[in-house]
């Protein structure tokens, strides 16, 4: 399958991608760094920046920017980028139909979605346990919406995601979500130098003076942190980093802070604290269509997904402090069964 990319006036003649070439371009998009993109296609830096340099040279423009927080898709690069996502996307489909219909009637499929979160392992280990003859595959994506737009539009079974609070996810029709974590509380991530690491909890006036970093690919993560800063009428800066590994030296080295999931470790060089109030807060839920998965199916699911996220809440000292602190129990974590469907604009419960 081949994609013809038009560049500009005076440079060399239009290159035909190929699969393999906007695979390459997407993987830099997606994770904000050649380095992670090699890393994820299993190529070393050096050959991934060559073959980048050939596909921009081809198709007459420069493609990515290169800053220090790692690379950003030029005007060029996203009209490239918003023409080969479908491709990709059709391509994968295909390769799975033809799986599939290769597998036989009798070999089940299940292609589970989910937001980054380190329950996600524990959680298909679950159902490689519970489901050995189940052919399971993973697509991992900062963006809880574009999860839930696979879903709805049935190239995955069903996706664990985050909603921010106070930004409703909309819920398109044909698929149905079930709340996991009514309200799970965002820590912060600061340096263990910082001056408010050695308290128990923080409170957002002790930060107002730092800078804050939010991802910018993830879903109203920035307009929830500054409806936040609003409320408690503060206005610190906030800066927008993709790269991770970038993210984290940051906070190590006293340059800034971050929010984070309870879940998380801390990394070198860092602690990671509650905020008072827990004013920064999301909703964990599972999305997914009742067409293609059945009540056994999801109940299964489910149940896999409450016993991961509570093995990994028990292991996360930070987490269990909390708890105490609010007289709960790990297991008043979880939402209480109800209906699955909710409201498309049904707001998540208000703070603890």
């Amino acid at each position: 399958m081949l994609l013809a990319v038009h560049g500009s006036p005076g440079y060399p003649p239009v290159m035909e991608l190929d699969v393999r070439h906007l695979r390459v371009l997407c993987a830099i998009a997606d994770t904000g760094s050649v380095r992670k993109a090699a890393r994820r296609l299993g190529m070393t830096q050096p050959s991934l920046t060559t073959q980048l340099l050939r596909i921009e040279r081809s198709v007459g423009g420069r493609l990515f920017t290169r800053e220090q927080t790692g690379s950003r898709p030029t005007a060029l690069g996203h009209s490239v980028l918003s023409r080969a996502r479908p491709v990709i996307t059709g391509m994968d489909a295909l390769v799975a139909a033809a799986r599939a219909e290769a597998a036989g009637p009798g070999r089940r499929r299940l292609r589970i979605g989910s937001v980054g979160s380190r329950a996600v392992a524990a959680w298909l280990r679950r159902i490689h346990e519970r489901l050995p003859e189940t052919d399971t595959t993973i697509h991992i994506d900062i963006s809880a919406i574009a999860l839930i737009q696979l879903v709805a539009a049935e190239q995955l079974d069903i996706a664990f995601v985050h909603e921010s609070e106070g930004f409703p996810l909309q819920v398109p029709a044909g698929t149905e979500q079930r709340v996991l974590v009514a309200r799970e509380p965002q820590f912060v991530a600061l340096a263990e130098t910082h001056p408010a690491a050695g308290r128990p909890v923080v409170a957002l006036a002790d930060l107002a003076q730092d800078t804050w970093m939010v991802d910018p690919t993830a879903d109203h993560e920035y307009a929830a942190l500054r409806r936040v800063f609003a409320e408690a009428g503060l206005d610190p800066h906030v800066v927008q980093v993709r790269d991770n590994a970038t993210a984290a030296e940051l906070v190590a080295s006293g340059e800034a802070v971050r929010p984070c999931q309870p879940t998380s470790p801390p990394g070198p060089g860092t602690v990671l604290r509650p905020v008072h109030g827990d004013p920064l807060a999301v909703r964990l839920l599972l999305t997914w269509r009742p067409d293609t998965v059945g009540s056994p199916t999801l109940d299964g699911l489910w149940v896999d997904l409450c016993r991961a996220y509570l093995d990994l809440a028990s292991g996360n000292p930070a987490y269990r402090a909390w708890l105490d602190r609010h007289n709960r129990s790990l297991h008043t974590l979880l939402a209480p069964p109800g209906p699955p469907a909710l409201s498309p604009t049904q707001p998540a419960s208000g703070r603890s």
